[in-house]
C-alpha cells in the first residue's frame, strides 16, 4: 500500500460493538480502572497490554505509535511529549558513564546540547564525524576506546541542509555492532525511512512536519527491532516525557494530509532556493535538492524530495541576517518549522546559541545564516516578500 493511502487510514481499532469511528478517539484519562488485583498487576507487565496509567500507555497514544510505525516501517513506536524528550530518552536508555557516540557534525543544537551535558556530566565521550564518509567512520569506531554504542545522524540536516551517507553509514554501523539512531524530522516518512536504509531508531519531533498546524508538541521514536523498543520503553516511563493524548490526537489529524503538504513544500521550497542562488546579496543558499549543495547527490539519491527548509547566507552578515528576519511580512519570526505557514530566524543566536564560534563555523552556521521554513502559501508571494525584506 503507497504511503499517501496509509496516512490517512491511520490506526484505528474497531470499537467493541464492531464498527469503527472514522476519526481515531480522544482518550483524555490519565487512570484506567479494573476489576480485579491480578488484572492490574498482570498489566504492569509491559508497553501493549492493557491500559493502566496513560505515563504508561494510552489508547490514542498507541494508535499514534501503531501508525507512526506502519509509516517508518518499524516495528513498534513510543510517543512523547517533544522531539527532544524522544532524543533523550533514547539517549538515556542506551547510555551508561564512560560509553561513547559517534555523531555527525552538524546537529540541531539540542542534541549537540544534550550530548554535551552527559560529556560533562557524566563522561559520555563523543566522537564527531562529517556523516559524509563510510571510511571516517570505520576509523572512528577503530580508534575507540571503548568501542562506541551509538551513531547519532540527521536525515536532513538543520540547517545546512547537509544529507548523511545514510546507506553507507547505516550498514556500517549494522556491520560493526554499533546502534543507530537517525533524526528524521526534517524529511518525515514522506521523503526517506531510515529503518528501510538500515536504521535501528528513527526519532521525529511530531511538532513539524507530521502534525503540521504549529499546535501541537510531541515526539516519537520508532524501532526496527521490537526488542530494542522493550528495552528502552521502561526508562521512558521512569524519566516520565510520555506523550499528552490531546497532543496525540492532534498529530493523528494531521498526519492524512502529510503527503499533500510535503508536495506543496517541498515545490516552494525549490523555487525559492533556484530565486536565491541568482542574486548577488546572497552569498549562499542551503537546499539539499539545489545543484552545488554539496549533498546534492546523496540527497537524489536518498531523499524522495528535497524538503521545506532552506537557509542562505546574506552579504552583511549577522546585522543583514537580523534586519531580514524583522522586514518579513508574509513569512513569520519564529522558532520551530514544518507548519503550513512560513516562518523565518537567525540560528546563530537562536536554534544554535548553545554553540560557540568554533562549534558554529564547524557546522556551516555562517553569522549572516537565515533559516527558512517554506510553508505552503502562493510560491510569488513568498517570493514579493523575500524580494521586498532583502531591499
Amino acid at each position: 500500500m503507497e504511503l499517501g493511502t496509509r496516512a490517512v487510514h491511520v490506526a484505528n481499532p474497531p470499537l467493541e460493538q464492531g464498527s469503527s469511528p472514522l476519526s481515531v478517539p480522544l482518550v483524555q484519562s490519565s487512570a484506567f480502572a479494573f476489576a480485579s488485583a491480578d488484572e492490574l498487576a498482570g498489566a504492569m507487565a509491559g508497553p501493549d497490554g492493557p491500559y493502566v496509567y496513560s505515563r504508561r500507555g494510552n489508547p490514542t497514544v498507541r494508535a499514534l505509535e501503531t501508525t507512526l510505525a506502519g509509516l517508518e516501517g518499524g516495528s513498534g513506536a513510543i510517543a512523547f511529549a517533544s522531539g527532544m524528550g524522544a532524543i533523550s530518552g533514547v539517549l538515556l536508555s542506551r547510555l551508561k558513564p564512560g560509553d561513547r557516540v559517534v555523531a555527525q557534525r552538524c546537529l540541531y543544537g539540542g542534541t549537540y546540547a544534550v550530548l554535551s551535558d552527559l560529556a560533562a556530566r557524566y563522561g559520555v565521550h563523543v566522537t564527531y564525524i562529517s556523516g559524509d564518509s563510510v571510511a571516517e567512520f570505520e576509523r572512528a569506531v577503530a580508534e575507540a576506546e571503548p568501542a562506541p554504542r551509538l551513531l547519532v545522524l540527521e536525515t536532513i540536516a538543520n540547517p545546512t541542509g547537509q544529507v548523511a551517507d545514510l546507506p553507507g553509514l547505516l550498514a556500517a554501523a549494522r556491520r560493526l555492532g554499533v546502534t543507530s539512531m537517525v533524526d528524521s524530522s526534517l524529511a518525515s516518512p514522506v521523503l526517506c525511512r531510515p529503518i528501510e536504509l538500515g536504521a535501528d531508531i528513527v526519532v521525529h519531533s511530531t511538532t513539524k512536519y507530521l502534525s503540521g498546524h504549529s499546535d501541537v508538541l510531541g515526539g516519537a521514536a520508532v524501532f526496527a527491532d521490537d526488542a530494542l523498543r522493550r528495552a528502552v520503553w521502561p526508562r521512558t516511563v521512569e524519566l516520565g516525557a510520555c506523550a499528552d493524548p490531546f497532543a496525540a490526537w492532534l498529530t493523528l489529524r494531521g498526519i492524512p494530509t502529510l503527503p499533500l503538504r510535503m508536495r506543496q513544500h517541498c515545490a516552494n521550497a525549490a523555487v525559492l532556493a533556484e530565486r536565491l542562488a541568482a542574486r548577488d546579496d546572497v552569498v549562499a543558499v542551503h537546499y539539499p535538492w539545489l545543484a552545488g549543495h554539496p549533498s546534492y547527490d546523496t540527497a537524489r539519491a536518498v531523499l524522495a524530495g528535497g524538503g521545506g527548509l532552506l537557509s542562505f547566507e546574506l552579504a552583511g552578515g549577522r546585522e543583514a541576517g537580523r534586519a531580514f528576519i524583522e522586514r518579513v511580512r508574509v513569512a513569520r519570526l519564529a522558532l520551530s518549522l514544518g507548519g503550513v505557514e512560513s516562518l523565518v530566524t537567525h540560528p546563530a543566536s537562536t536554534s544554535h546559541r548553545e554553540l560557540d564560534a568554533d562549534a558554529l563555523a564547524a557546522a556551516g552556521i555562517g553569522a549572516g545564516l537565515v533559516r527558512m521554513s517554506v510553508g505552503i502559501e502562493a510560491v510569488e508571494d513568498l517570493w514579493d516578500d523575500i524580494v521586498q525584506a532583502l531591499k
